[in-house]
């Protein structure tokens, strides 16, 4: 059950998805890579602190409304920047760039960020390790669990940017990719409004 949850929510498209299309749009799958370390990274960190029983996580403590409010300040910042730089991808198929070291980097902190300043990841992994910590679960199990979720986590987005960097795929969203970023702009904008809404009401 755990582990069905755990992926049903992968399917759920996020700003994690949004970075990884754009990037293997415009940089082929290797370049999107860089990302997807990122994000599966964040998502291991959330998973130790869940596995280590943190507190401090928790909704209204201190340090998990100052993570929601710079998520939703990064999802806004992210969802501008894609706006105001769209613009028609103009490379070729079979001439995407390879990314250098640098700009791998640079999108592993970028899928890291993503990922690690989303609150609903702390209160999802949360939540999981919860149920298994209640369900009498042993702590070899349950890292078990963490490192599976990892994994899992890492090659679905992998092949996620390996799918829209595929040939036919480029070619339907290529002359697109435009449209893409500003639709992906407007979600991580209305992400940010509503995950900033969430820490209104926290206040309150």
């Amino acid at each position: 059950m755990v582990a069905g949850a755990h992926f049903l929510a992968l399917l759920s498209p996020g700003p994690d998805f949004f970075l990884i299309l754009r990037s293997a749009l415009v940089e082929g799958w290797r370049g999107a890579a860089g990302v997807c370390l990122g994000v599966a990274l964040a998502n291991g960190v959330f998973i130790t602190l869940a596995l280590a029983g943190f507190a401090v996580l928790r909704p209204g403590s201190p340090l998990f409304m100052a993570v929601l409010w710079a998520g939703a300040g990064y999802l806004f910042y992210l969802g501008v920047r894609l706006i105001r730089s769209a613009a028609p991808l103009s490379l070729s198929v079979e001439a995407q760039p390879v990314a250098d070291i640098g700009g791998r980097l640079h999108g592993f902190a970028m899928g890291f960020a993503s990922a690690i300043l989303n609150p609903k990841n702390a209160l999802f992994y949360a939540s999981l390790f919860s149920l298994l910590a209640a369900s009498g679960s042993a702590l070899a199990i349950q890292m078990g669990y963490g490192l599976w979720m990892v994994a899992v986590v890492l090659g679905w987005d992998l092949l996620v940017a390996w799918l829209a960097a595929q040939p036919r795929w480029m070619k339907v969203f290529g002359c697109r990719l435009a449209w893409v970023e500003r639709g992906a702009g407007a979600a991580l904008i209305l992400l940010a409004a509503a995950v900033a809404w969430e820490g209104l009401r926290g206040l309150v």
